[in-house]
Parts: C-alpha cells; sequence; structure tokens
C-alpha cells in the first residue's frame, strides 16, 4: 500500500505528547520527515519515532521553541529551513489551558492562553507561508476545539483562543488557496489526553453522557483526520473545520 506522505515534510507543534505526539506518529508511519517544535525536549520522541522508520532517509528532528514567541519561531524556522528546505506540512497543535470563571480570571492567564494558543499560529504561519508561497504547495492543520464553537462555562480565555484560530484559519484559507495551499482547522472534542486525565471519574461519567457516542476520544482519532487533511485526499479542501468529537457538535 503507498504511504500517504512519503518524502513529505512535516513540522508539529506540541508534537511530543498528547495529540501531537500521535499526529507525528501517524505521519511518521505514512513516511513522512518528522520535526517538533516543543517547551518538552524531545529526544524520548524521537527515539519512537525512529522505531518507526520505514527507510534509513527518513528523517526526524525536535527542538525546544516557545511558538509564543516570535523571535524563538523565526529563529527556529530559520534553523529547520537551511536542513530540509521547505516544509510541506505545519500542524499547529501546540496549546494549554487555565480555566476560571471570568470574575476570578487574571489578566495573566488570559493574556498566556492567547498567546500560547492563538498568537502561536500567528507566529508559525507567518515564517512559513512565504516558502509554501514559493513552491505553490502546502497543508497547514490547525488544532482548535469544540469549545471554539460552543464556549464553555470557566474556559472563556480558552474559548477565544479556539474560535480566534478558526477566524485565522478561514481568512488565510482565502489569502492562499489559489497557490495551491490548503488551510484546514480540526476540532477535537473530549479525548483522553493530560488535559482530560486531570479529571474525575464522575467528571468524565457526565461528559460522556451528553457525547452520542458516549465515550471520550482516543489521540488516534484525531490523528486519522489529521492525515487525511495532510494527504493529496483533501486536496480540494480548505477553510474546513472539522469536527472530531463522537457528535457532540452536530450543525
Amino acid at each position: 500500500m503507498k504511504e500517504l506522505l512519503k518524502d513529505k515534510r512535516a513540522l508539529i507543534t506540541g508534537g511530543t505528547s498528547g495529540i501531537g505526539k500521535q499526529i507525528a506518529l501517524t505521519y511518521a508511519r505514512q513516511g513522512a520527515h518528522i520535526a517538533i517544535f516543543s517547551m518538552e525536549e524531545g529526544s524520548s520522541i524521537l527515539q519512537e519515532l525512529q522505531t518507526l522508520s520505514s527507510c534509513p532517509e527518513q528523517k526526524f528532528w525536535a527542538k525546544i521553541v516557545d511558538v509564543s514567541d516570535g523571535a524563538a519561531v523565526e529563529q527556529g524556522v530559520e534553523e529547520l529551513l537551511s536542513t530540509w528546505g521547505n516544509v510541506d506540512i505545519l500542524v499547529n497543535n501546540a496549546g494549554i489551558t487555565r480555566d476560571n470563571l471570568l470574575m476570578k480570571l487574571s489578566e495573566q492567564d488570559w493574556d498566556l492562553v492567547l498567546s500560547v494558543n492563538l498568537k502561536s499560529v500567528y507566529n508559525m504561519c507567518r515564517q512559513l507561508i512565504r516558502p509554501m508561497l514559493k513552491s505553490k504547495r502546502g497543508k497547514i492543520i490547525n488544532t482548535a476545539s469544540v469549545i471554539g464553537l460552543t464556549g464553555n462555562a470557566g474556559q472563556s480565555n480558552y474559548a477565544a483562543s479556539k474560535a480566534g484560530m478558526i477566524g485565522f484559519t478561514k481568512s488565510l484559507a482565502q489569502e492562499v488557496a489559489s497557490r495551491g495551499i490548503c488551510v484546514n482547522c480540526i476540532a477535537p472534542g473530549f479525548i483522553r489526553t493530560r488535559m482530560t486525565d486531570k479529571l474525575s471519574d464522575s467528571q468524565k461519567e457526565t461528559i460522556s453522557e451528553k457525547i452520542p457516542m458516549r465515550r471520550l476520544g482516543e489521540p488516534q482519532d484525531v490523528a486519522n483526520v489529521a492525515l487525511f487533511l495532510a494527504s493529496d485526499l483533501s486536496n480540494y479542501m480548505t477553510g474546513q473545520v472539522l469536527t472530531v468529537d463522537g457528535g457532540m457538535v452536530m450543525s
């Protein structure tokens, strides 16, 4: 069977754990070269990627980069491009939460979530859009959230960052569609990651009751959609938001 991403070069932010890690592993199985920007040291994920390597030429690269810092992103991208020459696939997956009711939400936590979740997307796209335009191809995949579509009490900062990401995606898609670049969003629902691991069993049960499929999703569920959007199978799709939520949000 043909590898869907053979020799494609993918850069994934927040790729050392959870959804980002699963996307990296899934892309590697499909023949992609993988680069990761993360706030965590990347030796562990690099070892896992090496075990999946389908050929000696497959490249894996990781760097600690604060993607909310424009200068750090510029330096990291320049270093990667000097080695790879170009990036075919960008997955903006880095994200955090700092939940609280608005009356108790500090300005620091508001700014931090908007910076890590949303400004990072601007930083990454701004550095990579020019080389993608030059090559007249590229796939940009932004990991938003169903919370960006529905809102959620106690998550005004997170919801604003993810709704902003959706608006950003649709706007950039219109700017670059004629140059062969597809920009799409994935909006996961409640997925089993370190974020949801913090919930109690009773909280998980309450959430599951609100999901038509009656269960939380797995990181692989999101990675499968990210694979589709990165591959040639989605070449006529741009500016779209694909929910991966077990039917939680239907519109």
